[in-house]
């Protein structure tokens, strides 16, 4: 059985930064959405990305952001991969690339044409299905989307409603290629707990041995 990997979003701090990759996390995300209660700004989070482990990979999260606005930020944070994660289109998701992590909200009327337009573009590296916008904890229905993901061109990371209680059971309904989890590993909106981290990752790694 393949190993699922792991994604914590909204990192703000070196707690929250130094749990996720102590706890096996391969990837850390940071929000560059000022909306969002996990913001954070691009030069504290190159701050907190300096401070990574060699093959953590750093990921930022944009939303309808236009083209300029996402080079000035990934000019002062270069990012291991770009998270859109709002109503991108096709023209800015090219001109986002390469490495991108295409992120769609379930709808079961909708998802099977959002996988095959966003699994067919080259500058797309994985495909995100979120239960929401992004952030709100909503889970879907993870025994409806699994059907749909066998014949998915590109890697899928699982994500919405995440928690250490019931990341098993959505990664043995879907066997994603990897997780992605924020509000679920946090004591407050915006505030990472590193003991639900802890728990979240190794969740994931006993749902990988069942």
């Amino acid at each position: 059985m393949a190993r699922t990997r792991i994604k914590v979003c909204g990192i703000r701090d070196e707690d929250a930064l130094f749990a996720a990759s102590d706890s096996g996390a391969d990837a850390v995300g940071f929000m560059f959405v000022p909306s969002s209660p996990r913001f954070i700004s691009p030069e504290d989070a190159f701050d907190l990305m300096s401070r990574l482990p060699p093959l953590v990979a750093s990921v930022g999260v944009f939303a309808d952001h236009s083209a300029d606005e996402f080079a000035d930020i990934e000019q002062v944070c270069p990012t291991s991969y770009s998270q859109l994660h709002g109503r991108e289109d096709s023209k800015l998701v090219r001109a986002c690339g390469p490495d991108v992590i295409k992120a769609v909200r379930f709808d079961p009327a909708t998802i099977a044409a959002d996988l095959q337009q966003w699994g067919n573009m080259e500058e797309v590296a994985a495909i995100l299905i979120d239960g929401s916008s992004g952030g709100l904890g909503v889970a879907f229905d993870w025994n409806a989307l699994a059907p749909l993901l066998e014949d998915c061109p590109k890697e899928v990371i699982l994500a919405g409603g995440l928690t250490p209680a019931n990341v098993g059971e959505a990664i043995r309904a879907c066997r994603p290629w990897a997780v992605d989890v924020s509000s679920g590993v946090e004591r407050e909106k915006g505030v990472k707990d590193p003991s639900l981290i802890e728990a979240f990752c190794e969740a994931v790694r006993e749902a990988d041995r069942t």
